[in-house]
């Protein structure tokens, strides 16, 4: 990697409804950017993201026009290891290197019961895009990596969920443990080569994902899902956003601020995931009556 993050390359993957073009123009100038899942994203959207991305570079390099070398959108369903392989092969033919690799797609599933969970359908959907996905970017993107020498940087998105139990899809709340587990054992084989690996794990965020999961208590829009957040938030005052979830991944990308970084879930959670406020709240109540 450069001593400028910036001047990096960065593979990026995910679902392109998300928040990772946020990421993205935070992260870097030379970059591959992976539509979602299926690989089907529209003309339309992926002109947007494109144009999104375009104005960036032109922002940044003070160029006339747009460097349209600098971002790139490719199809790929990241559960199937052949376009993943094919994908990243495609980054170093065009920039010759790879320097950091985000792994950000992922489900949410149905809400399950353990009890009848659709083991088909639901579990093993869940935990191939969740889990088998993310492995296989760490696989290609690090072997990239190691026969080129970089000294690179991996992230993968996690959750809340990699660290508590409950509230969410239990297909989902597995994939997100087993993810930190991949992180964490992918940083010890990899250490060696000069390879960091972390992951980034949001509290609630206001994104077509989330809102797949609390459509069903009535909740379909950003702002619905930012109240919720709030009732339920630790730190009050301050609504997680995109950029700030950006903002920790670059951190966990850049050479200079996280260099001595590895094996890491960074929790952005306001510290949701380290506080019990239940008594407290309890005794609040009893005073109040």
């Amino acid at each position: 990697m450069s001593d400028n993050v910036n001047e990096d390359i960065l593979m990026l993957w995910g679902d392109c409804d998300s928040w990772h073009h946020v990421i993205a123009i935070k992260l870097s100038l030379g970059m591959v950017l992976v539509g979602d899942l299926a690989g089907n994203l529209s003309d339309g959207e992926t002109y947007v993201l494109m144009e999104l991305l375009l104005q960036f570079c032109v922002k940044r390099n003070g160029t006339e026009g747009p460097d349209v070398d600098r971002a790139i959108y490719k199809k790929c369903d990241v559960t199937v290891e052949k376009q993943v392989e094919e994908t990243v092969a495609f980054a170093i033919e065009k920039y010759g290197t790879l320097d950091i690799m985000y792994s950000n797609a992922g489900i949410m599933g149905p809400m399950d019961s353990v009890l009848d969970m659709d083991m088909e359908d639901s579990f093993d959907r869940t935990m191939a895009v969740n889990l088998r996905g993310p492995a296989l970017c760490i696989k290609h993107a690090a072997r990239a990596m190691v026969k080129r020498q970089v000294r690179g940087s991996i992230i993968c998105t996690a959750s809340t969920a990699s660290v508590l139990g409950g509230m969410v899809p239990i297909a989902y709340n597995t994939s997100k443990h087993g993810l930190v587990g991949l992180v964490r054992a992918a940083a010890s084989e990899l250490g060696k080569h000069g390879i960091r690996v972390n992951c980034v794990s949001p509290y609630i965020l206001a994104t077509p994902l989330a809102i797949s999961w609390t459509s069903a208590m009535g909740i379909n829009n950003a702002s619905g899902i930012e109240a919720l957040a709030s009732s339920m938030a630790n730190l009050k005052g301050v609504a997680l956003k995109a950029k700030h979830v950006a903002e920790a991944a670059l951190f966990l990308a850049s050479d200079e601020s996280s260099v001595y970084v590895s094996g890491h879930n960074l929790v952005v959670d306001g510290g949701f995931t380290v506080v019990d406020n239940s008594i407290t709240m309890l005794m609040e109540t009893q005073i109040k009556q």
